[in-house]
Protein backbone atom coordinates (compact mmCIF):
# COMPACT_ATOMS: atom_id res chain seq x y z
CA UNK A 1 0.00 0.00 0.00
CA UNK A 2 1.48 3.61 -0.92
CA UNK A 3 1.46 6.27 1.48
CA UNK A 4 0.09 10.12 1.37
CA UNK A 5 0.54 13.17 3.51
CA UNK A 6 -2.36 15.26 5.18
CA UNK A 7 0.52 18.21 6.09
CA UNK A 8 2.24 16.09 8.91
CA UNK A 9 -0.25 13.15 9.44
CA UNK A 10 1.62 10.01 6.72
CA UNK A 11 -1.79 7.62 6.07
CA UNK A 12 -2.16 4.89 3.61
CA UNK A 13 -3.30 6.44 -0.14
CA UNK A 14 -6.45 5.31 0.59
CA UNK A 15 -8.65 4.96 4.05
CA UNK A 16 -11.57 2.97 4.95
CA UNK A 17 -14.66 5.07 5.87
CA UNK A 18 -16.58 2.94 8.10
CA UNK A 19 -19.76 4.29 8.68
CA UNK A 20 -21.94 1.61 6.91
CA UNK A 21 -21.10 -0.72 9.49
CA UNK A 22 -23.36 0.98 11.99
CA UNK A 23 -25.80 3.34 9.94
CA UNK A 24 -27.73 4.91 7.02
CA UNK A 25 -27.15 2.06 5.02
CA UNK A 26 -29.08 -0.76 6.21
CA UNK A 27 -28.46 -3.59 7.96
CA UNK A 28 -25.11 -3.97 9.32
CA UNK A 29 -23.14 -7.08 10.49
CA UNK A 30 -20.87 -6.13 13.57
CA UNK A 31 -18.43 -8.96 13.25
CA UNK A 32 -18.26 -8.61 9.65
CA UNK A 33 -17.33 -4.87 10.35
CA UNK A 34 -14.75 -5.71 12.96
CA UNK A 35 -13.20 -8.33 10.26
CA UNK A 36 -13.17 -5.95 7.66
CA UNK A 37 -11.34 -3.67 9.73
CA UNK A 38 -8.75 -6.03 10.71
CA UNK A 39 -8.44 -7.09 7.02
CA UNK A 40 -7.40 -3.87 6.26
CA UNK A 41 -4.35 -3.97 8.50
CA UNK A 42 -3.08 -7.03 6.55
CA UNK A 43 -3.44 -5.25 3.27
CA UNK A 44 -1.83 -1.48 4.82
CA UNK A 45 -4.91 0.22 4.63
CA UNK A 46 -4.37 2.09 8.26
CA UNK A 47 -6.07 5.12 7.93
CA UNK A 48 -10.02 4.65 9.98
CA UNK A 49 -13.03 7.20 9.40
CA UNK A 50 -15.46 7.08 12.21
CA UNK A 51 -17.62 9.71 13.58
CA UNK A 52 -20.18 10.01 16.66
CA UNK A 53 -23.17 10.38 14.74
CA UNK A 54 -22.31 7.45 13.02
CA UNK A 55 -24.50 4.89 15.01
CA UNK A 56 -25.07 7.03 16.83
CA UNK A 57 -21.80 6.31 19.01
CA UNK A 58 -22.17 2.51 17.94
CA UNK A 59 -19.53 3.14 15.46
CA UNK A 60 -17.10 4.32 17.46
CA UNK A 61 -17.03 1.30 19.64
CA UNK A 62 -17.34 -0.67 16.75
CA UNK A 63 -13.97 0.82 15.70
CA UNK A 64 -12.41 0.73 19.00
CA UNK A 65 -13.17 -3.02 19.38
CA UNK A 66 -11.30 -3.22 15.94
CA UNK A 67 -8.40 -2.00 16.73
CA UNK A 68 -7.67 -3.10 20.38
CA UNK A 69 -4.42 -4.44 20.94
CA UNK A 70 -3.08 -3.00 17.18
CA UNK A 71 -3.98 0.74 17.88
CA UNK A 72 -0.63 2.47 17.18
CA UNK A 73 -0.61 0.81 13.81
CA UNK A 74 -3.80 2.79 12.77
CA UNK A 75 -4.85 6.13 12.12
CA UNK A 76 -7.85 7.28 13.54
CA UNK A 77 -9.88 9.99 12.99
CA UNK A 78 -13.24 10.61 13.98
CA UNK A 79 -16.00 13.34 14.28
CA UNK A 80 -18.01 15.71 16.47
CA UNK A 81 -21.02 18.09 16.35
CA UNK A 82 -23.92 17.17 17.24
CA UNK A 83 -24.65 17.23 21.07
CA UNK A 84 -25.31 13.34 22.50
CA UNK A 85 -26.56 14.08 25.81
CA UNK A 86 -29.95 12.21 25.14
CA UNK A 87 -28.24 9.73 22.21
CA UNK A 88 -29.06 6.23 22.68
CA UNK A 89 -26.80 4.05 20.36
CA UNK A 90 -28.35 3.06 17.61
CA UNK A 91 -31.55 5.50 17.75
CA UNK A 92 -30.16 8.59 15.50
CA UNK A 93 -33.58 10.69 16.36
CA UNK A 94 -32.45 10.88 19.61
CA UNK A 95 -29.27 13.07 18.38
CA UNK A 96 -29.30 16.44 19.34
CA UNK A 97 -28.71 19.93 17.58
CA UNK A 98 -25.26 20.99 16.46
CA UNK A 99 -22.92 22.47 18.81
CA UNK A 100 -19.16 23.92 17.77
CA UNK A 101 -18.90 25.60 21.28
CA UNK A 102 -15.63 25.22 23.05
CA UNK A 103 -16.97 23.18 26.23
CA UNK A 104 -18.60 20.68 23.42
CA UNK A 105 -15.67 20.26 22.11
CA UNK A 106 -14.09 19.12 24.99
CA UNK A 107 -16.47 17.25 26.17
CA UNK A 108 -16.91 15.47 23.09
CA UNK A 109 -13.41 14.43 23.10
CA UNK A 110 -13.54 12.55 25.95
CA UNK A 111 -16.59 10.04 24.86
CA UNK A 112 -14.57 9.89 21.46
CA UNK A 113 -11.63 8.39 23.58
CA UNK A 114 -13.43 6.48 25.51
CA UNK A 115 -15.12 4.34 23.17
CA UNK A 116 -12.21 4.26 20.70
CA UNK A 117 -9.98 3.14 23.52
CA UNK A 118 -7.06 5.27 23.38
CA UNK A 119 -5.68 8.00 24.78
CA UNK A 120 -5.19 10.39 21.61
CA UNK A 121 -7.34 10.60 18.35
CA UNK A 122 -4.91 10.99 15.37
CA UNK A 123 -7.17 13.07 13.11
CA UNK A 124 -9.98 15.37 15.02
CA UNK A 125 -12.52 16.70 12.54
CA UNK A 126 -15.83 18.94 13.32
CA UNK A 127 -18.20 17.19 11.20
CA UNK A 128 -20.18 20.40 10.14
CA UNK A 129 -19.94 23.86 10.47
CA UNK A 130 -21.95 25.24 13.56
CA UNK A 131 -23.17 28.88 12.24
CA UNK A 132 -24.19 30.03 15.74
CA UNK A 133 -20.49 29.63 16.80
CA UNK A 134 -17.80 31.53 15.59
CA UNK A 135 -15.17 28.78 14.02
CA UNK A 136 -12.35 30.36 15.44
CA UNK A 137 -14.04 29.52 18.79
CA UNK A 138 -14.31 26.40 17.63
CA UNK A 139 -11.06 25.62 16.22
CA UNK A 140 -9.27 27.31 19.43
CA UNK A 141 -10.65 24.90 21.38
CA UNK A 142 -9.22 22.08 19.22
CA UNK A 143 -5.99 23.38 19.09
CA UNK A 144 -5.94 23.33 23.00
CA UNK A 145 -6.95 19.43 22.69
CA UNK A 146 -3.47 19.36 20.56
CA UNK A 147 -1.62 21.23 23.07
CA UNK A 148 -2.89 18.25 25.71
CA UNK A 149 -1.71 15.95 23.85
CA UNK A 150 -5.41 14.39 23.21
CA UNK A 151 -5.79 15.51 19.43
CA UNK A 152 -3.04 15.26 16.84
CA UNK A 153 -3.93 16.98 14.46
CA UNK A 154 -7.74 18.71 13.82
CA UNK A 155 -9.68 18.69 10.81
CA UNK A 156 -13.21 19.99 9.31
CA UNK A 157 -15.92 18.46 7.22
CA UNK A 158 -18.03 20.41 4.46
CA UNK A 159 -16.38 24.02 5.29
CA UNK A 160 -16.66 26.26 2.58
CA UNK A 161 -12.83 28.07 1.20
CA UNK A 162 -13.68 31.16 3.65
CA UNK A 163 -14.53 28.80 6.93
CA UNK A 164 -11.28 27.08 6.11
CA UNK A 165 -8.81 30.21 5.76
CA UNK A 166 -10.55 31.73 9.19
CA UNK A 167 -9.67 28.47 10.97
CA UNK A 168 -6.42 28.22 9.40
CA UNK A 169 -5.41 31.38 11.10
CA UNK A 170 -6.27 30.22 14.53
CA UNK A 171 -4.93 26.86 14.15
CA UNK A 172 -3.06 24.91 11.54
CA UNK A 173 -5.52 22.44 9.83
CA UNK A 174 -4.37 18.94 8.27
CA UNK A 175 -7.47 18.02 6.57
CA UNK A 176 -11.03 19.13 5.18
CA UNK A 177 -13.02 16.04 4.29
CA UNK A 178 -16.06 16.70 2.01
CA UNK A 179 -17.34 14.62 -0.59
CA UNK A 180 -15.62 14.10 -3.99
CA UNK A 181 -16.06 12.24 -6.89
CA UNK A 182 -16.78 11.57 -10.32
CA UNK A 183 -20.63 12.89 -9.66
CA UNK A 184 -19.80 15.57 -6.88
CA UNK A 185 -17.01 17.59 -7.76
CA UNK A 186 -18.09 21.57 -6.51
CA UNK A 187 -15.30 21.19 -4.13
CA UNK A 188 -12.91 21.76 -7.49
CA UNK A 189 -13.96 25.68 -7.33
CA UNK A 190 -13.09 27.10 -3.96
CA UNK A 191 -12.86 24.36 -1.66
CA UNK A 192 -9.81 22.35 -3.16
CA UNK A 193 -7.71 25.56 -4.04
CA UNK A 194 -8.03 26.73 -0.94
CA UNK A 195 -7.07 23.80 0.55
CA UNK A 196 -3.89 23.47 -1.76
CA UNK A 197 -2.87 27.63 -1.22
CA UNK A 198 -2.91 26.79 2.45
CA UNK A 199 -1.01 23.52 2.05
CA UNK A 200 -3.68 21.19 3.57
CA UNK A 201 -4.81 17.79 2.52
CA UNK A 202 -8.28 16.88 1.11
CA UNK A 203 -10.01 13.69 2.36
CA UNK A 204 -12.74 12.98 -0.40
CA UNK A 205 -15.80 10.55 1.12
CA UNK A 206 -18.09 8.68 -1.08
CA UNK A 207 -15.71 8.69 -3.97
CA UNK A 208 -18.08 6.04 -4.95
CA UNK A 209 -21.14 7.69 -5.33
CA UNK A 210 -22.50 6.17 -2.03
CA UNK A 211 -22.06 2.78 -3.94
CA UNK A 212 -23.73 3.62 -7.53
CA UNK A 213 -21.14 4.84 -9.37
CA UNK A 214 -19.86 0.85 -8.48
CA UNK A 215 -22.66 -0.73 -9.55
CA UNK A 216 -23.89 -2.53 -6.59
CA UNK A 217 -27.54 -0.83 -6.76
CA UNK A 218 -29.56 0.08 -9.71
CA UNK A 219 -32.88 1.41 -8.50
CA UNK A 220 -33.57 2.64 -4.96
CA UNK A 221 -35.74 -0.62 -4.17
CA UNK A 222 -32.67 -2.93 -4.11
CA UNK A 223 -31.65 -1.41 -1.26
CA UNK A 224 -32.97 -2.42 2.82
CA UNK A 225 -36.27 -0.83 3.83
CA UNK A 226 -34.17 1.58 6.18
CA UNK A 227 -31.39 2.75 4.22
CA UNK A 228 -31.06 6.48 3.91
CA UNK A 229 -30.24 6.27 0.01
CA UNK A 230 -33.87 5.25 -0.27
CA UNK A 231 -34.62 8.92 -0.08
CA UNK A 232 -31.55 10.71 -1.60
CA UNK A 233 -32.39 13.19 -4.67
CA UNK A 234 -30.01 11.65 -6.92
CA UNK A 235 -32.19 8.43 -6.95
CA UNK A 236 -35.16 9.92 -7.56
CA UNK A 237 -37.17 9.30 -10.75
CA UNK A 238 -36.04 11.43 -13.04
CA UNK A 239 -32.85 12.08 -11.62
CA UNK A 240 -32.07 8.15 -11.77
CA UNK A 241 -32.53 7.39 -15.22
CA UNK A 242 -29.67 10.05 -15.75
CA UNK A 243 -27.53 9.39 -13.36
CA UNK A 244 -27.57 5.84 -14.22
CA UNK A 245 -25.90 7.04 -17.99
CA UNK A 246 -23.28 8.34 -15.84
CA UNK A 247 -22.83 5.27 -14.18
CA UNK A 248 -23.34 3.39 -17.48
CA UNK A 249 -19.95 5.46 -19.08
CA UNK A 250 -18.54 4.71 -15.91
CA UNK A 251 -18.51 0.79 -16.00
CA UNK A 252 -17.71 0.95 -19.89
CA UNK A 253 -14.44 2.94 -19.10
CA UNK A 254 -13.32 0.89 -16.39
CA UNK A 255 -14.48 -2.73 -18.59
CA UNK A 256 -11.76 -1.29 -21.14
CA UNK A 257 -9.19 -1.33 -18.62
CA UNK A 258 -10.01 -4.87 -17.38
CA UNK A 259 -10.74 -2.88 -13.65
CA UNK A 260 -14.21 -2.82 -11.95
CA UNK A 261 -16.01 0.36 -12.06
CA UNK A 262 -14.93 0.80 -8.35
CA UNK A 263 -11.64 0.70 -8.97
CA UNK A 264 -11.79 3.17 -11.99
CA UNK A 265 -14.17 5.74 -9.64
CA UNK A 266 -11.02 5.77 -6.77
CA UNK A 267 -8.48 6.02 -9.46
CA UNK A 268 -9.90 9.13 -10.90
CA UNK A 269 -9.99 10.67 -7.56
CA UNK A 270 -6.43 9.76 -6.45
CA UNK A 271 -5.13 10.94 -9.92
CA UNK A 272 -6.41 14.24 -8.81
CA UNK A 273 -3.36 14.74 -6.69
CA UNK A 274 -0.87 13.49 -3.93
CA UNK A 275 -2.54 15.45 -1.53
CA UNK A 276 -5.70 13.68 -1.66
CA UNK A 277 -6.31 10.53 0.79
CA UNK A 278 -10.09 9.03 -0.19
CA UNK A 279 -11.85 6.79 2.20
CA UNK A 280 -14.17 4.68 0.35
CA UNK A 281 -16.85 3.23 2.48
CA UNK A 282 -17.82 -0.36 2.57
CA UNK A 283 -18.94 -3.13 5.58
CA UNK A 284 -17.39 -6.28 3.63
CA UNK A 285 -14.01 -7.87 3.35
CA UNK A 286 -14.79 -8.30 -0.49
CA UNK A 287 -15.22 -5.17 -1.07
CA UNK A 288 -12.56 -3.65 0.60
CA UNK A 289 -10.28 -5.94 -0.86
CA UNK A 290 -11.38 -4.35 -4.51
CA UNK A 291 -11.16 -0.79 -3.31
CA UNK A 292 -7.72 -1.36 -2.06
CA UNK A 293 -5.87 -2.62 -5.29
CA UNK A 294 -7.15 0.78 -6.89
CA UNK A 295 -4.29 2.48 -5.85
CA UNK A 296 -2.24 0.23 -8.21
CA UNK A 297 -4.62 1.42 -11.24
CA UNK A 298 -2.39 4.15 -13.21
CA UNK A 299 -5.04 6.54 -15.15
CA UNK A 300 -3.13 8.50 -18.23
CA UNK A 301 -3.96 12.30 -19.07
CA UNK A 302 -5.58 10.67 -21.91
CA UNK A 303 -8.01 8.51 -19.76
CA UNK A 304 -8.53 11.70 -17.30
CA UNK A 305 -9.33 13.89 -20.49
CA UNK A 306 -11.64 11.58 -21.96
CA UNK A 307 -13.10 10.64 -18.12
CA UNK A 308 -13.71 14.74 -18.28
CA UNK A 309 -15.19 14.58 -21.92
CA UNK A 310 -17.37 11.44 -21.77
CA UNK A 311 -18.97 11.74 -18.34
CA UNK A 312 -22.66 13.61 -17.57
CA UNK A 313 -22.74 15.67 -14.73
CA UNK A 314 -24.88 14.36 -11.82
CA UNK A 315 -28.36 15.25 -11.82
CA UNK A 316 -29.83 15.97 -8.59
CA UNK A 317 -28.81 17.69 -5.13
CA UNK A 318 -26.46 14.65 -2.96
CA UNK A 319 -28.55 15.75 0.11
CA UNK A 320 -31.76 16.91 0.43
CA UNK A 321 -32.71 20.64 1.26
CA UNK A 322 -32.01 20.57 4.74
CA UNK A 323 -28.77 18.65 4.41
CA UNK A 324 -27.54 21.10 1.81
CA UNK A 325 -27.90 23.57 3.85
CA UNK A 326 -25.25 22.24 6.39
CA UNK A 327 -22.22 21.76 4.02
CA UNK A 328 -20.05 24.50 2.22
CA UNK A 329 -20.98 26.81 5.33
Amino acid sequence: MQKRSLRELEVSAIGLGCMGMSAFYGSADEKEGIATIRRALDLGVTFLDTAQMYGPLTNESLVGEAVRGRREEFVLATKFNYRMDNARPGDISSVGPQDGSAAHVRSSVEGSLQRLGTDHIDLYYQHRVDPQVPIEETVGALGELVAEGKVRCIGLSEASAQTIRRAHAVHPITAVQSEYSLWSRDVEAEVLPACRELGIGFVPYSPLGRGFLAGRFTTPSELDADDWRRHNPRFEDANLEANLRLAAKVKEIAAEKDVTPAQLAIAWVLAQGEDLVPIPGTKRRTYLEQNAAAVGIALTREDLARIDAELPEAAGERYDEAGMRSVNR
